[in-house]
């Protein structure tokens, strides 16, 4: 009887790997390595997150239902909630950019309050949670984000205010963010071209000159 051959050096003749049709097929390094991409799929979950986040409070306001987002998302709950551990920190990372483009445009050389009034109605008409911003003292109490609302909502004001003309009508203590409240109130309807027409009668009623509506582009 024929004795099978032994292997040699202690070590299997046949290296490690996937055996098909009489051909060794041999893993890669990272086939063999467990999936898991750790950080990098933290951050593409909190990047899915924020943008779900700005298009679901765009159309439906800062109150709008978590679950939404996360649905949106496409992650689970929990993992939202190990982003964002409420629902004001979401509505930071969200507005963020909005109140950064504010800014911006008013710490520029030359920069005008029409200028910068012209930036922040481009975000009221374009989104439903940077008005709901702008009411943060209505909104905020049933949601939980007011303090959040209410920090980024100082940072607008410091920025027209940093561009407000001496004896400008909207000068005393209130009536600038009054203001805005008013004619960020204003902004409804269907479309885009009726939110912008109704935000610019709106500041044209109180006297107020605003720019060319569009967003900060540097």
């Amino acid at each position: 009887m024929r004795v099978p051959d032994r292997p040699t050096g202690g070590r299997s003749p046949i290296p490690p790997g996937r055996y098909s049709s009489g051909v060794i097929q041999h893993s890669s390094p990272d086939e063999r390595r467990p999936a898991n991409d750790g950080p990098k799929a933290a951050a593409r979950n909190r990047t899915a997150l924020v943008v779900a986040a700005r298009e679901v409070f765009s159309a439906g306001g800062l109150d709008a239902p978590l679950s939404a987002i996360a649905r949106r998302a496409g992650v689970g709950q929990g993992v939202l909630y190990r982003h964002f551990p409420d629902r004001g920190a979401l509505v930071t990372a969200v507005l963020e950019e909005n109140v950064r483009q504010i800014e911006q445009a008013a710490a520029v050389d030359g920069a005008t309050l029409a200028g910068v009034l012209g930036v922040l109605t481009w975000h009221a008409v374009e989104s439903a949670a940077f008005i709901g911003l702008m009411h943060a003292d209505e909104a905020g109490g049933r949601s939980g984000i007011r303090a959040h609302a209410s920090m980024l909502s100082e940072r607008v004001e410091r920025s027209l205010r940093g561009r407000l003309p001496d004896g400008h009508r909207l000068g005393a203590a209130d009536d600038l963010m009054l203001a805005v409240a008013m004619v960020t109130g204003a902004v409804t309807g269907p479309t885009r071209e009726e939110r912008e027409r109704r935000a610019l009668a709106a500041w044209r009623l109180l006297g107020v000159e605003v720019g060319q509506v569009r967003p900060y582009d540097g």
